[in-house]
């Protein structure tokens, strides 16, 4: 009687071979792998944590009890904005740390396609989980400022001259690049990878000079935006799309759009319009 696969129980028939000991004791034990993955990745993101947290702590410590003898709601009006600027000192602080472990760590990593329980799978998994300390807790507030810029360069991300890039929601920027004069609208989705049937697959994303994403848009791995191109808001570009130069896309998923089609939604947007 067959049993039914977990998550953990991957189809390792189209994988790479296993290469060396430790790899072969991951794929043996993939759960307990996974796990103890997780948390010295907890470990390393505790260090940096820390090391971000520390100049912050230094100021409230320095400034926080300054205001300590104004009279009625004075005092706890200064520790309110002391602590705030604090957070700002922590979030700036963590993205200058966060590069740096991305440096002495072994994240690097390429074109991959096998199991996610594999060694070739961990540079990728420290990569992505060091970028989302950042992500999910200070990047929003630096998205289209220089600060923003800077760290995602930092990160590995190839940025062109005056791209516009009003989204967080990034993953393996080492593996993206965005060209000269290139927009990404808000909420614009992309991440180098995707999986399905066992497999991981990684594969880098370029969005070419003056190409546009729409707001929500959401590009996966493998996937090409040519020259000056137009991804339409909240399409969808799935794996192995090839947007060609100076082409409209848009739709789930996102095929070409024709100058006629266009021609109509632009005419229904301004009837919608006349009709308000």
């Amino acid at each position: 009687m067959s049993h039914p696969k977990t998550p953990f129980a991957e189809d390792q028939s189209k994988n790479p071979p296993a290469k060396g000991f430790f790899e072969v004791l991951l794929r043996r034990f993939a759960r307990g792998s996974y796990v103890l993955a997780v948390l010295l990745l907890y470990l390393v993101a505790s260090t940096a944590l820390g090391v971000a947290l520390a100049p912050a702590l230094w100021v409230w410590g320095k400034t926080a009890a300054f205001g300590a003898g104004w009279p009625g709601a004075w005092p706890w009006i200064w520790v309110g904005f002391s602590s705030a600027c604090c957070f700002f000192i922590f979030g700036l602080a963590l993205m200058s740390v966060v590069p740096v472990y991305n440096a002495l760590l072994p994240t690097r990593f390429g074109r991959f396609k096998g199991g996610y329980y594999t060694l070739a799978a961990v540079p990728w998994f420290i990569h992505n989980g060091l970028f989302y300390l950042v992500r999910f807790t200070f990047l929003p507030f630096a998205t289209l400022t220089p600060f923003g810029i800077w760290f995602l360069k930092a990160m590995g991300m190839k940025i062109g001259r005056h791209a516009f890039i009003n989204t967080e929601l990034i993953s393996d920027p080492r593996l993206i690049e965005v060209g000269d004069d290139a927009a990404l609208g808000g909420s614009v989705r992309i991440f180098a990878h995707y999986g399905g049937g066992g497999n991981l697959v990684i594969a880098p994303v370029r969005i070419g000079n003056r190409a546009t994403l729409g707001a929500g848009a959401c590009v996966m791995g493998d996937v090409e935006v040519g020259e000056g191109a137009v991804v339409l808001p909240h399409s969808v570009l799935l794996p192995g799309s090839r947007v060609p130069a100076g082409e409209t896309w848009g739709g789930v998923p996102a095929r070409r759009i024709t100058r006629e089609e266009m021609d109509e939604i632009k005419l229904h947007i301004k009837g919608l319009m006349d009709i308000g």
